[in-house]
């Protein structure tokens, strides 16, 4: 597979992007290739397109998978792994966010959680800070909440809520 400037430009720039959201610039790179690429590719291909040392690739896809974002693709007469971008845009939206709100959302509510619980019984804790504890507890949980009714929601509908934009709250009580 032989890239375009398009594709090199389209690469390098959601590996930087990547960097910018807490993801290793490797890592988003693959995976911008992996979603470009026609047809699933093996780590040996990775590291000759991208220029990538061998065991970068390795540990990057491994990542990916974690993520669920990439998946092992077997190709007939070759025994090595191939790799595959997961879904479309919607479906990568929404794995993203799904692995998100595991990894960083659903610990940061339990922790949030457990303070709420312990401040019943401290003294120490000023009531303002017991508040602001209280109230980012109160938030997150909502957003967790959100997101569990919209993960509920076919993509179809999804994509018509998305469209909707500000034109949805005609459909709120006016204050």
């Amino acid at each position: 597979m032989k890239l375009t400037p398009v594709m090199e430009k389209y690469i390098l720039h959601w590996g930087e992007m990547g960097t910018r959201w807490g993801v290793n610039r490797s890592v988003s790179q693959i995976h911008a290739l992996l979603y470009l690429a026609p047809e699933p590719l093996n780590a040996e291909q990775i590291t000759a397109i991208l220029s990538i040392a061998r065991s970068n690739v390795s540990t990057s896809i491994k990542e990916l998978l974690s993520w669920q974002l990439i998946k092992t693709t077997p190709v007939l007469g070759d025994r090595r792994d191939h790799f595959d971008a997961v879904g479309d845009t919607w479906d990568m939206l929404m794995t993203i966010v799904a692995q998100r709100k595991q990894r960083e959302i659903d610990p940061t509510l339990a922790l949030l959680r457990q303070c709420v619980q312990e401040m019943e019984n401290d003294q120490q804790t000023p009531n303002e800070v017991k508040l602001r504890i209280s109230t980012m507890t109160d938030f997150v949980s909502s957003m967790a909440h959100w997101y569990e009714q919209m993960q509920q929601l076919p993509k179809s509908t999804l994509i018509k809520l998305f469209s909707l934009g500000t034109t949805i709250t005609r459909f709120l009580p006016k204050k």
